[in-house]
C-alpha cells in the first residue's frame, strides 16, 4: 500500500491543532517540535511503525524514543491518533496533576512512552541501550526456523541533543559495535532555545556521524515520501551501522509569527495559536480530529492487528518448540528471581583477606549463572571492578549474546545505555565503574531510580582507602549524594559476607535500581558476626553487629570498612555497647517501625556512627544528642590505611566521640 499523502498531511495538521490547543490551555509547554516534526509523525504513526495500541509493551514492536522531551505533545498527540489509551480527555489536561500527559514523557505513566526522557540526549543513550537489547533478544531466542525478533528503535532528536556529551558517548558506542537496528532522526531545525542554532554550534553533524560509523541521509523533514524513503532505506540496511537521518524542518511550522525562531522554542505562540490554527485550514473547535483522520487511522490499527496476529502464530509456534527458551523469556519479562540466591554463594573462608570489590566479583558469579538474562558492563574497568561474569562472553558486533559489555570510558553513556536496556524490559542491566564517576554519571542513574528500572550499579574504590590515587579519585561526598536520590538503594557492605547479601539484595530487588559500593583496599572478614546474621542483615538494610552484654548505654553505627573500628572499639568500651551495621539505609527504612525499634531503641541517645565520607546524612540516626565521625575534606595521596588514620578514621576517634558524649 502507498503512502497516503493527503489523508496524513491532513492528519499532520491536526496533530499540530491538538499540540497548539494542549500547550495554549496549559499555558506552559513546547510548540516548536511537535509542529515541525508533524510531517515525520504522520509517516511514523500512520504508515511507517511496527506497533500495537492494544499492546503498548509487545515484544515484538518497533520502539519510539522521543529524546527531545519537551516536545512531548508530538508524542501524546499521535499515541492518542493511533487509538492508544490515551483518550481525548488526557490530552485536555496536558502538564496537569496526575495526567496521562506530563510535561515530559514518563515511563510508566503514558501507555505507548518507551523511556523517560527529560534532560537532553538520554533518548539517545536509551535508544542505544534498547538496540543493544534487541540485539541480544534476536541472538538468544531467535532460531532458524522462528525469526521472532526483527525490530527496530527510532529515536528523534534535536539540536540540544546533539549538542550533548552524553548522546556523543552513546553514538560512538552503538557505532563502535554496529548497532544497525538504531535509526536516529535528527530534527535539524537551525533553532536552540535561546538563538539560532549558529550561535552556538557551527560543526557538520553529518560528517561527525560519519566518523563514528553511522550511515547518514539528508532529507526535507516536511516531505512526507522522502522521509517514508529514507526510513526504509534505513530499515533494509542491515550493514553494521546505525542510521542517521537529518531531517530539516520548521520549528513552530503553522504558527507564522514564531516559525523558524527560538520563540517557538517554548509556548511564545501560543498566543497566536488560533490564528494559526484558521492558516491550516482547521475550524474553530479546539481539539478538533475529524471523521476522515479518525477513520484512517482505525483503519491502520486494523491492519497493525492483522500484523500483530501474523507475528503471535509464529511466536506461539516458537513456544511450543522451544519451551527453554519460552520459559527463560518469560522470567526475563516478569523479572523473576530465584528464590535461593544466597545459598548458590559460598561461604567465604573464615581467614579471607579480601577487598569487597574481589568478594563481590565471587559473589557475581552464582548469581549470573542462577539469571542468564543477567548482563555486566564496566566502563574500561573490568580489570579492576572485577564485575565480568565469566564464561559469558563479550558483546560484540560479531557475538550479540555475549553477557559481558566493555563500554570504555563513556561512564554517563554507559548509564543511559543500560536504562535502555532495562526499558526494553527483559535483560537486567549491570555497569560498573569507581565510585568517584558517579558525578559523570548521575543524570542517567537519577532517571534510571526515577522510572523505577531494576539496574545494578556495581561502583568500586569507595572512599579514601583508595589511597594513592589521591583526592581526584577517593569520594568523601559521593555515597551519601546518592543516598539523597529517591527510590535509589545504596549498599555498602563491610566485608566478604554483607557482599554477598548485598548482591542477592540488589538482584532481587526489581522496582528499582540498586549502586554497590565497594572497596578498593583489603578488609578483614568479621567473624564474630554470624554468616547468617551478616548476609540476612544487608536484606533488611540494618541489624545488631554485636549485642550488649548489659544495660544498653551507647549504640555505635556503621557500614563498609569502617564498621571493623566500630566492633574494636565496643570492645574497649565496654558490655554496654551495641554495634550496628547499616549498609543500606534505604532497606532498613522499609523495614517495620517495629524492627527499626528493635535495632534502634528510641529510648538509648547516645549514639555515635562511622563512615568515611560526609556525616551529615547520619544524623537521621545519630539524632541532635549523637557524634558523628566521618571527613568534612577530601582524601590525601598516600598509602590507604595511612590516609584513614590521617582523617581520622579509626576506632580511636570513636572511643573520643562515645566519651565525649559521658559514656564510661
Amino acid at each position: 500500500m502507498s503512502l497516503n499523502v493527503e489523508i496524513l498531511s491532513r492528519a499532520a495538521n491536526e496533530a499540530r491543532g491538538l499540540c497548539m490547543d494542549a500547550v495554549q490551555a496549559s499555558k506552559s509547554g513546547h510548540l516548536g517540535l511537535p509542529l515541525g516534526c508533524a510531517e515525520m509523525g504522520a509517516v511514523l504513526y500512520g504508515y511507517a511503525l511496527k506497533h500495537n495500541p492494544d499492546k503498548p509493551r509487545w515484544i515484538g514492536r518497533d520502539y519510539f524514543v522521543l529524546s527531545a522531551g519537551h516536545g512531548s505533545m508530538f508524542l501524546y498527540a499521535w499515541l492518542h491518533l493511533s487509538g492508544y489509551d490515551l483518550p481525548m480527555s488526557e490530552i485536555k489536561r496536558f502538564r496537569q496533576l496526575h495526567s496521562k500527559t506530563p510535561g515530559h514523557p514518563e515511563f510508566g505513566e503514558t501507555p505507548g512512552v518507551e523511556c523517560t526522557t527529560g534532560p537532553l540526549g538520554q533518548g539517545v543513550g536509551n535508544a542505544t541501550g534498547i538496540a543493544v537489547a534487541m540485539k541480544m533478544a534476536a541472538a538468544r531466542f531467535n532460531t532458524g526456523e522462528h525469526r521472532i525478533f526483527d525490530q527496530h528503535v527510532i529515536c528523534l532528536a534535536g539540536d540540544g541533543c546533539m549538542q550533548e556529551g552524553v548522546a556523543s558517548e552513546a553514538s560512538a558506542f552503538a557505532a563502535h559495535f554496529g548497532l544497525d537496528n538504531l535509526i536516529l532522526i535528527y530534527d535539524s531545525n537551525s533553532v536552540t532555545l535561546d538563538a539560532a542554532a549558529k550561535e552556538t554550534q557551527s560543526e557538520d553533524t553529518g560528517a561527525r556521524f560519519r566518523a563514528y560509523g553511522f550511515d547518514v541521509q539528508e532529507i526535507d523533514g516536511a516531505d512526507m515520501q522522502q522521509f517514508l524513503d529514507a526510513l526504509n532505506i534505513a530499515k533494509e540496511r542491515d550493514n553494521g551501522k546505525p542510521q542517521f537521518i537529518i531531517a530539516h524542518t520548521l520549528i513552530g511550522k503553522g504558527i507564522p509569527e514564531v516559525a523558524g525562531t527560538y520563540k517557538a522554542h517554548g509556548e511564545a505562540g501560543a498566543k497566536f495559536v488560533d490564528a494559526g490554527r484558521k492558516g491550516l485550514g482547521l475550524p474553530e473547535e479546539h481539539y478538533f480530529v475529524s471523521q476522515e483522520v479518525r477513520h484512517y487511522f482505525a483503519e491502520h490499527k486494523k491492519k497493525l492487528l492483522a500484523d500483530y496476529d501474523r507475528w503471535e502464530k509464529v511466536y506461539n509456534e516458537w513456544r511450543q518448540k522451544n519451551p527453554e527458551k519460552a520459559k527463560m523469556l518469560d522470567d526475563g519479562i516478569e523479572r523473576k528471581v530465584p528464590v535461593d540466591l544466597l545459598s548458590k554463594i559460598p561461604n567465604f573462608p573464615a581467614d579471607a583477606q579480601l577487598a569487597t570489590r574481589k568478594a563481590g566479583s565471587e559473589a557475581l558469579q552464582p548469581i549470573a549463572q542462577a539469571m542468564p538474562l543477567l548482563m555486566s558492563g564496566s566502563a574500561d574497568l573490568h580489570g579492576s571492578t572485577l564485575n565480568y561474569i565469566k564464561d559469558g562472553g563479550d558483546f560484540t558486533r560479531n557475538n550479540p549474546s555475549g553477557r559481558n559489555i566493555r563500554f570504555g570510558i563513556r561512564e554517563h553513556g554507559m548509564c543511559a545505555i543500560l536504562n535502555g536496556i532495562s526499558y526494553h524490559g527483559m535483560f537486567r542491566a549491570s555497569g560498573a565503574t569507581f565510585m568517584v564517576f558517579t558525578d559523570y554519571c548521575r543524570a542517567s542513574i537519577r532517571l534510571g531510580a526515577l522510572a523505577h528500572l531494576p539496574n545494578i550499579y556495581i561502583f568500586t574504590h569507595d572512599s579514601i582507602g583508595v589511597g594513592e590515587d589521591g583526592p581526584t579519585h577517593e569520594p568523601v561526598e559521593t555515597v551519601s549524594s546518592v543516598r539523597l536520590i529517591p527510590h535509589i538503594d545504596v549498599i555498602r557492605p563491610a566485608d566478604p559476607e554483607e557482599t554477598a547479601g548485598a548482591f542477592v539484595a540488589a538482584a532481587q530487588r526489581t522496582d528499582g535500581p540498586t549502586l554497590i559500593a565497594l572497596t578498593r583496599q583489603v578488609v578483614p572478614i568479621l567473624n564474630e558476626i554470624d554468616v547468617e546474621l551478616r548476609r540476612e542483615g544487608v536484606l533488611r538494610g540494618g541489624y545488631i553487629a554485636k549485642k550488649e552484654k548489659d544495660k544498653l548505654d551507647l549504640i555505635i553505627m556503621s557500614c563498609g570498612s569502617e564498621l571493623q573500628h566500630a566492633l574494636a572499639a565496643a570492645k574497649k568500651l565496654g558490655d554496654g555497647v551495641r554495634v550496628v551495621s547499616m549498609p543500606c539505609f534505604e532497606r532498613f527504612a522499609r523495614e517495620s517501625e517495629e524492627y527499626r525499634e528493635e535495632v534502634l531503641p528510641k529510648s538509648c541517645r547516645r549514639r555515635v556512627a562511622i563512615e568515611a565520607g560526609v556525616p551529615e546524612i547520619w544524623f537521621q540516626y545519630v539524632g541532635l544528642d549523637g557524634k558523628v565521625v566521618g571527613l568534612h575534606e577530601f582524601g590525601l595521596s598516600a598509602p590507604g590505611a595511612e590516609v584513614m588514620k590521617e582523617r581520622g578514621i579509626d576506632a580511636k576517634h570513636v572511643i573520643e566521640a562515645a566519651r565525649s558524649l559521658g559514656f564510661g
